[in-house]
Formats: C-alpha cells, structure tokens, sequence
C-alpha cells in the first residue's frame, strides 16, 4: 500500500501491473492469430463437411474466453492474470453439444 506521500509513478506493483500488461498484450497477439486459424480452418470444415468440428468449437469458446480474460486484466476490470499465469479457461461441454 503506498503512503500519502509517495507518488504513483514510484510504486513498484504499477511497474510490475505495466509489464504484465505488455506480457499480456503479446499473448493476446498470438492468440488472435491462433483464432484467426481456427476460424478459417472451422469454415473449410462446415464447407467440405457440413458440420462443424467439436474439438475446435470447445476449443474456439475457450479461446473467446481467454481473449476476455486478458482484455478484463488490461482494462484494469480484474486482477486475475490469465493464461499462462492462470488456468486456461474450461467451457463445458453441454454448452458445445447444445450449439451443434
């Protein structure tokens, strides 16, 4: 906890917040990419078999969630960090076999 004297900019955990935060904003890069991925790989599936993968719509609902989780934590909307430094987060899977 800082003291009433003592200047925001020289608090320690706002530094070490700023460097999860660009951690983080590498992570949500990636993470981009990887649903950019799945889209286009879930479309060429529907497209040659007209039904959607399983494993990839569990995994897409995660992933949607993860990109959640982080824009939360850098909204300074949560404290929790996500992935890697969290769990991954879990969907289950009535939620999967209902959208199908």
């Amino acid at each position: 906890m800082m003291h009433e004297d003592e200047k925001p900019y020289k608090d320690r955990s706002v530094w070490m917040r700023g460097l999860y935060m660009l951690i983080f904003l590498f992570f949500l890069g990636i993470a981009k990419f990887v649903a950019f991925v799945v889209i286009l790989f879930q479309f060429l599936t529907v497209l040659f078999t007209t039904e959607p993968n399983k494993q990839l719509l569990s995994f897409g609902e995660s992933l949607s969630l993860y990109h959640y989780q982080v824009m939360m934590f850098l909204t300074y909307n949560s404290e929790d960090h996500p992935f890697p430094m969290g769990d991954w987060p879990e969907v289950s899977e009535k939620n999967i076999s209902k959208e199908i």
